[in-house]
């Protein structure tokens, strides 16, 4: 240890969204606290910056993906990811946010004193020359704020015979600039968000692109730009149009998601009329956009302005619905014998994701296993205290969400404050409250990893509703002393 400790009243992890937008909360709602950001990486931006892959963009519109204090003022509502990156800066940058952030800071490990009432945090500091030394802070409130997944790498299957594949095999994460696809044949293997995205950017300059999916994804195609939100804005005053079309997004996601759940046949037969309009009468559906769960069993695809339809009707584009057999030296064997040849390979195959970002934590001496952890409000852990995460919606956009959660902490901050508490922390004494798993989606990413997440339990405040309304109610709104969270 080469530094000595420096302590804040509040040690924000991770410079992405999250962590910007919880910056602003807390300058802004509790104005005399001083503040600390620590970011692994070299730069802020989290996720639009780590991702470099052509086309990357949104998939939640910029209205609700938006902070709630900064109008987003770009006509386009579906937004790539440079836009996005330009967002979160300027946000940081206007509200003196920057200041605040230390980087090349990667959190290892936080251990919590009761006796001290504070955290001491252990980072890696990153020195250049691959040098890097531990530096500690204590701080009395901990808030993640670094995403939910592995930064170092995403997920790809162990596939047959990749060492013979002539080409070049890369997962989207790790996407360099020098990696030339124009004239080449290129297979994306996946059929996510991510796949999606890649398969009609690339297909502008490759020679052919072929999306191989082992199942197919519900895919929804809306206009990149929304003319009612743009002629709002030209009548109205930003922050009003802002809000306005925020809500009106925000009570349509929730529609759809309730009816998607209540009605699933319905919402299934309205998605693939709308892809059967986009592709003609002809193509096959049924085998290649026609998944085996219902809508929102798994997060839908969204495609601006049908891009990726467009490019599969100028047969720029093709989907093919199969199983891997092997990689071979030109391309990919499938089970059924056929072969796709290819000079590049995108493992669009999923993330990792980890809670709390690898994080070790430990409170008294006690390392807290989080798998067997019940999430309160979504936001903070039962017998985990002065500590919150970040974490978005899975149904609709995350900052929705993120805001919230940012709101809610510095209420119970200031609560605190004003009750000269030291501590807070959510216990669980109802013997009738029964854990459950944090997530109920059944896309591949979260089955690999829903046994490592925090549970949630059988009802308030320990159940997740995933319901942007329900939670204006109870984190804006709720009572700060509910009779769970134990302050001391």
């Amino acid at each position: 240890m080469t530094e000595a400790k420096e302590h804040f009243d509040v040690l924000i992890v991770g410079a992405g969204l999250s962590g910007i937008g919880a910056g602003y909360h807390l300058q802004t709602k509790c104005p005399t606290k001083s503040y600390v950001i620590l970011e692994g990486r070299d730069c802020i931006g989290g996720t639009w910056d780590l991702f470099r892959y052509p086309g990357i963009r949104s998939d939640s519109d910029m209205f609700t993906l938006g902070y709630s204090f900064k109008p987003w003022t770009d006509p386009k509502a579906i937004a790539d990811g440079p836009q996005i990156l330009d967002y979160v800066r300027e946000t940081a940058a206007e509200n003196g946010i920057e200041k605040h952030i230390r980087f090349r800071h990667r959190v290892k490990r936080a251990a919590w004193s009761t006796g001290e009432a504070r955290w001491t945090i252990e980072a890696e500091r990153i020195a250049g020359e691959g040098a890097s030394e531990l530096v500690r802070f204590t701080c009395n409130f901990l808030f993640m704020c670094p995403g939910y997944y592995k930064y170092e790498a995403g997920y790809t299957p162990e596939f047959l015979g990749t060492a013979d594949f002539a080409g070049r095999i890369v997962h989207p994460q790790k996407w360099t600039e020098d990696i030339d696809y124009a004239g080449k044949r290129v297979v994306v293997i996946g059929s996510g968000a991510t796949a999606v995205t890649l398969v009609p950017e690339l297909a502008k300059k490759a020679a052919q692109v072929t999306m191989l999916q082992r199942s197919p994804t519900y895919v929804v195609s809306r206009p990149a730009q929304d003319p009612v939100a743009n002629k709002l804005r030209r009548n109205l005053p930003s922050q009003l149009a802002y809000h306005l079309i925020r809500w009106r997004n925000v009570m349509w996601g929730m529609f759809f998601f309730q009816l998607s759940r209540r009605k699933p046949a319905k919402v299934k037969n309205l998605i693939l009329t709308g892809v059967r309009a986009a592709l003609g009468p002809d193509y096959d559906i049924a085998t290649h956009f026609t998944p085996r769960y219902n809508p929102w069993d798994q997060r839908l695809c969204l495609v601006p302005d049908g891009d990726l339809f467009k490019a599969i009707r100028e047969q720029r584009a093709a989907v093919v619905t199969n199983e891997i057999d092997t990689f071979t030296r030109d391309g990919i064997r499938l089970k059924d014998g056929s072969e796709l040849p290819a000079d590049i390979i995108v493992t669009a195959t999923g993330l990792v994701l980890q809670v709390v970002g690898g994080l070790e934590v430990s409170v008294d001496g006690r390392a807290v296993d989080f798998a067997n952890t019940l999430t309160y409000k979504g936001m903070m852990y039962a017998d985990v205290p002065n500590m919150a995460s970040a974490f978005g919606y899975t149904n609709a956009s995350w900052t929705l969400k993120c805001d919230l959660t940012c709101e809610y902490v510095c209420r119970l901050i200031n609560y605190m404050d004003r009750h000269n508490f030291r501590q807070c922390m959510p216990h669980n004494d109802d013997p009738t409250i029964t854990a459950q798993p944090s997530l109920d989606f059944t896309s591949g990413y979260v089955r690999r990893s829903v046994a490592k997440m925090p549970k949630q339990g059988s009802k308030q405040p320990w159940r997740l509703y995933q319901n942007y309304a329900l939670d204006i109610v109870t984190l804006r709104f709720g009572k700060i002393d509910d009779g769970v969270m134990q302050y001391s």
